[in-house]
């Protein structure tokens, strides 16, 4: 593999690597993630969409009626 194919598809697993860190990081599962276990644990069911995965876990995350951090 050419050094720039190669630099380049390391850069692009790094960067896949921060950002999963980071939603991680303020409590944002990775949507990817998820559709990938829904895709193989729970074949007969549809995924969430990316809009609905995001408001149902900031409201699993919020919901509770306290923040954990306090």
């Amino acid at each position: 593999m050419p050094f720039a194919e190669r630099l380049r598809t390391e850069f692009a697993d790094a960067w896949r690597a921060a950002k999963q860190t980071a939603r991680l990081a303020i409590g944002m599962p990775d949507y990817e993630v998820y559709v990938a276990h829904v895709r193989a644990c729970h074949p007969e069911a549809t995924p969430m969409t990316r809009e609905a995965f995001a408001i149902e876990r900031m409201q699993a995350r919020y919901a509770r009626g306290r923040s954990r951090c306090c």
